[in-house]
């Protein structure tokens, strides 16, 4: 249930694009127990020169491969959360070659009634999910 957005330069291959996908879904299902088939991602693609990425002062050094990673989310655990960061930049770096410098992860969080899967219900209030 977890919606993933990604923010990239454009230039990955398809390939590419599937292996940092695949990965980081991986890592979901890993730390927020979420079903294989459980898995909503969007891809957007940039100019380099519409994405400034900054360090926020902490020295990291960002080249063309940052990822920015939106994730909307029910509660986590602080615990899940912080597995799943480190899940994730770990598992990038290991298959897909990026720099955990380059990998921006952000969770917002909302409740059952904010989700709607299709036909105009609340499948988390109608007790189908």
């Amino acid at each position: 249930m977890p919606l993933l957005r990604f923010d990239i330069i454009a230039g990955r291959s398809d390939q590419e694009l599937k292996e940092l996908l695949d990965t980081v879904h991986q890592a979901m299902v890993n730390t927020f127990e979420v079903p294989e088939t459980d898995r909503y991602q969007i891809v957007n693609q940039h100019q380099a020169e519409e994405m400034i990425i900054e360090d926020t002062g902490l020295g990291f050094t960002r080249t063309n491969d940052v990822v920015i990673i939106s994730v909307t989310s029910k509660t986590r655990t602080n615990e899940k959360k912080q597995a799943f960061y480190q899940m994730a930049v770990e598992n990038l770096e290991k298959e897909c070659g990026i720099s955990p410098e380059n990998v921006m992860i952000n969770i917002t969080e909302n409740g059952e009634a904010d989700w709607s899967f299709g036909n105009g219900e609340a499948q988390f209030l109608t007790g189908k999910l």
